[in-house]
């Protein structure tokens, strides 16, 4: 099929109803669940796929007894479904706010770096000013939160910056530059010794980032600089609850952004050893999806992010 009959099939076939069911189906991986969920019977919604793929003449989904799988083609059409049913509600989310002012919906994934002070601040801001905007948060490493920003499934990804080529259709902006500091709990033996370094703690046990993470890339480089090995066998996780507990409870060490540090110093859980920074503080902002306005809701927490970015900017320059 050329590519001009294509797109008059895919106009003509695609109704609204049609797209939201290709979406709900990729993502329950069954067109029951699926129809219960549009309340509507599983022949209809199965007649509505088949429908589709006769008439472009390709198959969206693989069966088999435990479901259905989209195929290439299927992956493909789903993607494009969920941007132009997001275009769509962002939309009704903007022309709400200019007649209300204050309403809307933002979805942001937040990392590590942004979820103990910036996000949180920048939220009770936003909700604040604007009690009516509704906010839904993702976690996430970065990798798996930048494919969600890439089909707008966030609208805004918050934390240290990725790098990510121009190519990828994204945009950072740079708020702020966040120490990244080495910490342990308060009693832990390290405590009591001065002028660590890294030669110290290559043997203890350790809670470091996956390996797909900026922030485990540039620890890494920092042992090898100094001709180390990375710490063995170490504990991979970005969870702050499981890690938090891990150092309460046992001898690891680990190595978390200062912000972070700085919430459990305060009452206790964990206190930074005596060593200096073994990197660069990195730079903490957020991504965007490049050449998309943010709908009102998403600008409104973007402004807060950078308010409470200035005060931590300044909080900062006293502690260094």
């Amino acid at each position: 099929m050329n590519p001009n009959m294509l797109e008059r099939h895919l106009v003509s076939r695609l109704k609204f109803k049609y797209l939201q069911l290709l979406v709900t189906v990729g993502e329950q991986r069954n067109i029951f669940k699926a129809s219960q969920i549009h309340n509507m019977a599983q022949p209809a919604a199965t007649k509505i796929i088949r429908d589709i793929e006769s008439a472009l003449n390709i198959e969206l989904f693989d069966r088999s007894s435990r479901g259905v799988t989209p195929t290439l083609y299927g992956e493909v059409l789903i993607k494009h479904a969920k941007l132009i049913l997001s275009q769509v509600k962002h939309a009704s989310e903007e022309l709400s706010s200019l007649q209300g002012g204050l309403t809307g919906r933002v979805t942001v994934g937040s990392l590590l770096a942004a979820s103990a002070t910036l996000l949180p601040n920048a939220i009770a801001r936003l909700k604040k000013n604007r009690p009516n905007v509704s906010v839904s948060l993702r976690e996430g490493t970065g990798d798996r939160l930048i494919k969600s920003l890439k089909i707008d499934d966030l609208d805004i990804m918050v934390g240290r910056i990725p790098e990510v080529p121009d190519q990828d259709g994204l945009t950072n902006e740079v708020l702020y530059h966040e120490p990244v500091v080495i910490v342990a709990r308060a009693d832990h033996p390290l405590q009591s010794r001065k002028n660590l370094t890294l030669h110290d703690l290559v043997d203890q046990q350790w809670i470091l980032p996956p390996r797909e993470t900026m922030l485990r890339s540039e620890i890494d480089g920092a042992f090898h600089r100094e001709g180390l090995d990375v710490p063995v066998n170490p504990v991979e996780s970005v969870s702050i609850l499981t890690n938090r507990t891990l150092l309460k409870n046992t001898d690891m060490i680990t190595a978390l952004p200062l912000q972070v540090v700085l919430t459990y110093e305060e009452i206790g859980l964990m206190k930074r050893l005596d060593i200096p920074l073994i990197i660069e503080p990195g730079p903490i902002g957020v991504t965007l999806r490049a050449q998309r306005q943010l709908p009102p809701a998403a600008q409104y927490l973007l402004e807060a992010l950078r308010e409470e970015a200035e005060k931590l900017t300044s909080r900062y320059k006293e502690i260094f």
